[in-house]
């Protein structure tokens, strides 16, 4: 694979099929995980509760590779209320915490409370009450899973977040029907954002999770629009001669960095929103593309393959984007990395490493020069981390299908969506939300 290569997968239009709900399946949990129990949530209504709460937080849980839930069948009592709770009974079965809830219907909406015990101690942790109406009560129970994993973890949770992604249908006399499409983490409550006859690709979160940047091909070429997720209002922001391609927000949400092959030949640029300012970052020969922004806005690492094959480099910029230093190369294990991604805290950074016929994700610690390949895979792309960093989430093939797969950051944990039937591809992780 060559550096041309780099470029064309942006082009490249993916076999897939009508729109369905991604299924998730674990496929590698992690040793020496916590274990944890989640009680069914009292509930006294005269019909079943929208959501099943417990379950979708034991999901979430599980999903995490953080945490082992105890299976329903062996739990030893079902207590709602925390002067119900028999520790030794807990601790007899091996969970070393419990979560235990109920709700009820009040006025229309629901109230839910849960309660969060150390069972070794013998003492509670978390206990809060929330409100929602039926179509909120999902995200409470991806709320009630990030407050366990932080309380229990020390870390943030980023169940409460969404993921983007591409899929396209197969239509009659060989037409396509290509969506950009915006999930729940753990795959519910898919939205389409846009439907398009014309290939969509390299979707990018803004910072503050509002907005999705992302190249369409719909007028026949290249164009980057920047498009409002819950109004569906758009922008195209981008339809220079020549390729527009692979968007990503600055920290502040006030620029796209982006590579543009309007003078000839695919370099960075930083493009300022609000003026349509733009400033060329890169001058080489080569190809320089998919640039993302360190944390801090004052830097950005791209791929280029000035040094003969595709390489990640890192430039730094000054408060107007102009380039401050000439690029330095920052990966030199393996004949190709490529895709940057980092993770919030700007420690980490994952790409696509090829060492001959496998191209598969790795993380590289920035401080130590560490890289870690994560994944056993062949075919990987689009590596994206999760907004607390504990999960990298990206594109693979598995038997001749397009699906998305998650990964722990230290790759003792594994899980996979897939569509129904078809292929999945383009994955971006939305940051937490309002930040």
């Amino acid at each position: 694979m060559n550096a041309l290569r780099v470029l064309l997968l942006l082009s490249v239009l993916l076999a897939t099929t009508a729109q369905a709900r991604l299924s998730i399946e674990i496929t590698q949990g992690m040793e020496g995980a916590m274990p944890i129990a989640v009680v069914p949530f009292g509930w006294s209504g005269p019909s079943a509760p929208a959501q099943d709460l417990a379950d979708i937080i034991r999901n979430d849980l599980a999903r995490s590779g953080q945490f082992a839930p105890l299976e329903v069948q062996r739990l030893p009592q079902l207590p709602v209320d925390g002067r119900d709770v028999n520790f030794n009974l807990w601790r007899s079965v091996g969970s070393d915490s419990l979560v235990i809830g109920r709700l009820e219907l009040r006025d229309g909406r629901y109230q839910v409370q849960f309660q969060l015990f150390d069972t070794v101690r013998g003492v509670q942790l978390a206990g809060y009450t929330m409100q929602a109406d039926a179509a909120r009560l999902r995200r409470v129970a991806h709320q009630i899973a990030d407050i366990i994993y932080q309380r229990l973890t020390g870390q943030r949770g980023a169940f409460d977040t969404h993921i983007a992604y591409v899929t396209v249908e197969n239509l009659e006399a060989g037409k396509r029907r290509f969506r950009l499409e915006v999930a729940d983490a753990d795959g519910h409550n898919e939205q389409v954002i846009l439907n398009s006859g014309q290939p969509l690709m390299s979707p990018a979160w803004s910072p503050d999770g509002r907005r999705l940047a992302y190249v369409s091909f719909e007028g026949g070429r290249s164009m980057i629009y920047v498009q409002d997720v819950a109004s569906g209002q758009r922008k195209k922001v981008a339809e220079f001669a020549g390729i527009n391609s692979a968007p990503d927000f600055s920290p502040d949400g006030q620029r796209l960095a982006l590579t543009l092959s309007r003078d000839g030949n695919p370099e960075i640029y930083v493009l300022e929103l609000g003026s349509g300012r733009l400033t060329r970052v890169t001058q080489h020969y080569a190809i320089d593309t998919e640039p993302v922004w360190a944390p801090d806005g004052r830097g950005l690492y791209f791929t280029s393959d000035r040094g003969g094959r595709p390489q990640i480099y890192r430039v730094r910029l000054d408060a107007a984007g102009r380039p401050l230093d000439t690029p330095q190369r920052i990966t030199f294990e393996g004949i190709y990395n490529a895709s940057p991604a980092l993770s919030a805290d700007g420690k980490r950074l994952a790409m696509v490493h090829g060492d001959g016929n496998r191209f598969r994700v790795a993380v590289l610690e920035l401080d130590t020069g560490t890289l870690r390949v994560l994944t056993e895979t062949r075919l990987d792309e689009s590596p994206s981390f999760a907004p607390n960093g504990a999960m990298v989430l990206y594109a693979t093939e598995v038997g001749d299908r397009g699906v998305l797969e998650a990964v722990s950051a230290d790759g003792r944990a594994r899980q996979r969506l897939r569509l129904n039937k078809g292929d999945v591809r383009e994955p971006a992780w939305s940051p937490f939300f309002g930040e």
